[in-house]
């Protein structure tokens, strides 16, 4: 393209217009304690809103409590549904807009959380937690794309813009598209575009719950970085099979795996010790003994996931694309938009600097201060912060909030430096 598109314009996603063309990418908060809204999560996503970005997004809301990945995560009922409606209300009084992102965990859920075993498209043992998966029933299945849609309908009742569907990942909807956890024999299971069939109905059942009230977008795996899992072909097929559906405003694509190998979405330094200090035994020995080949050695670089999105902006008709991965300064944003892509989002780089839209904006030349050091991806134990700030809003909680964690939680807490803890009371 001969013109430079500018991030900073505004754009219209679905029915909604944003500000601008940059989008806080889900990134989990660890601010929902007991899996409802609270003051500090409605603060994180007010210093991004305030800090330029053109939609912030929830992380992780779990459309039932099988499908937690995590503790404290929000899930989509009623009962958080007056802390859901106060953070949309608290987004829209800053101009801003807000997106929910909804998902089901499938294998990568633990009964240690939900109290229940996994499911899976077929049977399987998660790598990294040793935990036996089984194989979800049909009846389940139906379960799993009403429980989507009631979510939605949910978040649309409370104020959302839109809503994000979590198909990557290898959470259970994505798990679908992949042929080494799907080997069903039904109709879900095959080739890539039976294996497509979940994510195609999550997406029509949503689509029918909200209308044209919400965006609706999709966070899909363009490659799960494991061998025999997801490839760059089938889910550009997946992609051409959602286009044509028309059901989805947006797909934001992305690449990884939270079954394993996790460090191929996130690309950089493997943080090691800094996972095992924060597990029990006998689980700290195996992080320091085999942390770095489950998690996998992946290079950070600028723009990492630029070669293989690329490939879905010809293809896609009715759906605009959304590039993510190592976006940290406004020549990464050009070069994406120059692409062909409608939106970027940035993740890390905004959990180090939440006002870096509009220091960008001020300042084109500025780059983004996050090392890609990922030690904030054992933060989430206690509150998501970034370690290099830990007197920020974004740092160790409170003495009560403190006491009230897990132990591996506390022990992540204990973690920041000594001005952290004193000042947090840890």
């Amino acid at each position: 393209m001969s013109q430079t598109r500018d991030p900073f314009k505004p754009g219209r996603l679905g029915p909604v217009e944003l500000p601008n063309r940059i989008i806080k990418a889900a990134t989990s908060e660890g601010r929902s304690p007991d899996g409802l809204v609270t003051d500090s999560l409605i603060d994180f996503h007010l210093d991004h809103v305030r800090g330029g970005v053109g939609m912030t997004t929830v992380a992780y809301c779990c459309v039932s409590k099988e499908g937690a990945s995590a503790p404290g995560q929000i899930l989509m009922t009623k009962r958080a549904a007056p802390g859901l409606a106060k953070l949309t209300a608290a987004v829209h009084a800053e101009s801003g807009t807000v997106s929910a992102q909804l998902g089901h965990a499938g294998p990568v859920a633990s009964k240690k959380i939900t109290g229940v075993t996994a499911v899976a498209p077929s049977r399987m043992v998660n790598p990294t937690s040793l935990e036996y998966c089984r194989q979800i029933t049909s009846t389940e299945i139906a379960d799993v794309i009403e429980h989507f849609r009631d979510a939605a309908a949910l978040a649309a009742d409370c104020g959302f813009d839109a809503v994000e569907l979590h198909f990557g990942h290898n959470y259970l909807p994505s798990s679908f598209l992949s042929p080494l956890f799907n080997r069903r024999t039904d109709s879900y299971g095959g080739g890539i575009d039976a294996r497509s069939r979940l994510v195609r109905e999550i997406a029509a059942e949503v689509r029918t719950a909200v209308g044209d009230s919400v965006a609706v977008t999709a966070k899909i795996s363009m490659d799960d970085g494991i061998p025999g899992g997801i490839d760059l072909a089938e889910s550009i097929r997946t992609a051409q099979l959602l286009d044509a559906d028309g059901n989805i405003d947006a797909l934001e694509l992305t690449q990884g795996s939270s079954v394993m190998r996790q460090m191929y979405l996130f690309r950089g330094e493997v943080p090691v010790r800094d996972f095992a200090s924060v597990m029990p035994q006998p689980f700290k020995t195996g992080v320091y003994a085999f942390g770095r080949k489950m998690l996998g050695e992946y290079p950070y670089y600028d723009l990492y996931m630029l070669e293989s999105a690329r490939q879905f902006v010809p293809v896609m008709t009715n759906t605009q694309v959304i590039l993510l991965g190592g976006i940290t300064n406004f020549d990464h944003m050009v070069t994406g938009l120059n692409e062909g892509f409608d939106f970027v989002a940035l993740g890390r780089a905004l959990l180090r600097e939440p006002d870096l839209v509009n220091t960008i904006r001020a300042d084109r030349a500025k780059d983004s201060l996050c090392t890609h050091c990922n030690r904030c991806m054992y933060t989430v134990y206690g509150k998501t912060h970034c370690v290099l700030d830990p007197d920020s809003a974004y740092g160790a909680p409170g003495p009560a909030e403190f006491l009230g964690m897990p132990k591996a939680a506390r022990r992540a807490a204990r973690q920041l430096p000594d001005s952290a803890r004193t000042k947090h009371g840890v």
